[in-house]
């Protein structure tokens, strides 16, 4: 099951063989994720995904940061 914070694999597209974390659920279709090659939120569809045994909690950086392997960066405040 795909809900927020799961980590993912992608299959598909320039990202293919990226871990991801969704970020977000669309519709039936489609999720909002980031990915270790591109941190930008982007909408991906959900048979593109692999879906893994480990759920994230999205408002820790610091996992976000070591799950996908890059230092995200600081939001301005």
């Amino acid at each position: 099951m795909i809900v927020p914070g799961r980590v993912v694999i992608k299959l598909y597209g320039r990202d293919a063989g990226a871990k991801g974390i969704v970020t977000k659920v669309i519709d039936d279709n489609f999720v909002e994720i980031i990915t270790s090659k591109r941190p930008k939120p982007r909408k991906c569809n959900k048979k593109h995904l692999e879906p893994l045994n480990e759920i994230v909690d999205l408002n820790d950086k610091e996992a976000i940061s070591k799950v996908l392997g890059i230092k995200l960066k600081e939001e301005k405040k």
